[in-house]
């Protein structure tokens, strides 16, 4: 652990709190921890918008339905 506090150049207590999940850990932190440990390629998929299924369904339900106008009808002439 005192290795890869070190590496992440953090200190043991934080990488702790890393490891609980501690919200009030900044996401700076996170990402050095996981360069330290060669896993930072899977941040940038953390947050892929393509890859939320949740958001991409909440998405869908919000645009607007179709709307048909009634056509107008000539004049009589």
């Amino acid at each position: 652990m005192e290795i890869l506090a070190e590496r992440a150049f953090t200190t043991r207590q934080t990488l702790q709190k890393v490891e609980a999940g501690d919200s009030m850990v900044a996401i700076g932190i996170y990402a050095a921890v996981l360069q330290a440990l060669g896993l930072i390629d899977g941040l940038g998929e953390l947050a892929a918008p393509n890859q939320d299924e949740v958001g991409l369904s909440l998405a869908d339900e919000n645009l607007p339905q179709r709307v048909r106008l009634r056509s107008r009808r000539a004049p009589d002439a």
